[in-house]
């Protein structure tokens, strides 16, 4: 079938919009009218060569819509469900066994290796330019920027019909990761301290996600002040703007000592070492910015030994059609607001959209796609 979607065509190179071919779903797959897709930081390192997607490329990993068809053998969906495009994963590995899908195995090639994971056309894209020449597919299990995707049946996660279908995709990536580094990695105890680096779509969500926690210090780290307002709106007792004090030690005045837990959301190293140095003995850094490929950075090594946790943390963690469903809920409650941090831009806007996400203008982009 003939879709549109956004492509890049080499490494570096910008989005732009033109006409795809699109195999009809097979065994396994289901055909999903996008509605929306959220950008995310991943999908602009991605393009400049932080994660190995061969090009040309369609990207976007943050989609939802409508299933319009399903090959055979799925059961899990139907034609008309409303749907979340979660993470592919192969479902036989131990991860995936164990409950930790997002940890697959075989994650590298689920997410980046430029076509589909599973069943009889595994490796191959199932996208095509009007000539023949390939264009790759299955970024995430789905190249969301795009009218149709087609992506694995399993990997959809079904909503209620009368859910704000275009706010959700970003419940696939960014902001569920937030939220998920708090609810699912960190667990906050009674009365424990947690300080935010970052206060951008993932860590603003993590603010409400810890809102919502018996957390009594939550702490947010920004470098603008518009962001540390919002930040209290959304549950902060504290905040720290990063231009004008040494964070690690205001944390420690804030908490009469290191913080409880810590969660890194910008990516920048030198804000890494600042986030693991806010936590003390038996203290949890969290890691979930995505730093350049390559990155690296050094810890004390006497004070991480004396029991400091250092975890990295994939979309927050656990499984999809769990967490999902339960931001969903509390969105619709009023204890989840992260409607407010989007602005929607269509799909031919999409290099404005990453420019406005790059000078700060906009939290959260959000791709309104019209068939």
């Amino acid at each position: 079938m003939r879709v549109t979607a956004a492509v890049v065509d080499e490494l570096g190179g910008r989005f732009h919009v033109e006409e795809l071919d699109l195999d009809e779903p097979g065994p396994g797959e289901a055909l999903v009218r996008v509605v929306a897709s959220g950008i995310c930081h991943t999908d602009t390192i991605t393009r400049h060569g932080d994660l190995p997607m061969p090009f040309p490329a369609v990207l976007g990993h943050e989609g939802a819509g409508e299933v319009v068809a399903v090959g055979d053998g799925v059961t899990s969906v139907r034609p008309g469900d409303h749907v979340v495009i979660g993470w592919p994963s192969c479902g036989t590995c131990r991860n995936c066994r164990d409950g930790e899908p997002r940890y697959c195995a075989r994650l590298g090639e689920a997410l980046c290796g430029g076509g589909r994971l599973l069943g009889p056309r595994a490796g191959q894209s199932a996208l095509r330019r009007p000539d023949g020449s390939q264009v790759h597919s299955h970024f995430f299990g789905q190249s969301s920027f795009s009218t149709y995707a087609l992506t694995w049946a399993d990997a959809l996660v079904v909503v209620p019909q009368d859910a704000p279908l275009e706010l959700l995709g970003p419940l696939a990536c960014g902001i569920a990761t937030g939220a998920g580094a708090v609810l699912n990695t960190v667990k906050p105890a009674p009365g424990s301290s947690l300080v935010i680096y970052g206060a951008g779509a993932v860590g603003l969500a993590a603010v409400m996600a810890a809102r919502l926690s018996p957390a009594t210090k939550i702490i947010a780290v920004d470098r603008h002040p518009s962001r540390l307002e919002l930040a209290m709106e959304f549950g902060a007792t504290h905040t720290i703007d990063a231009s004008q004090a040494d964070p690690v030690a205001e944390v420690h005045r804030i908490c009469d000592g290191p913080a409880d837990h810590a969660l890194e959301c910008t990516g920048v190293i030198p804000v890494v070492r600042q986030a693991a140095d806010s936590v003390g003995m038996l203290g949890t850094c969290v890691l979930i910015g995505g730093a350049p490929a390559g990155a690296e950075f050094a810890l004390d090594h006497l004070t991480t030994l004396w029991g400091k946790r250092i975890v990295g943390t994939l979309g927050g963690s656990g499984r999809s059609e769990t967490l999902i469903p339960t931001l969903i809920e509390l969105h619709r409650q009023g204890r989840f607001p992260f409607d407010r941090l989007v602005r929607f831009y269509d799909l031919a806007d999409i290099e404005t959209a990453l420019q406005d996400s790059h000078r700060g203008e906009v939290l959260k982009p959000v791709l309104r796609i019209k068939d």
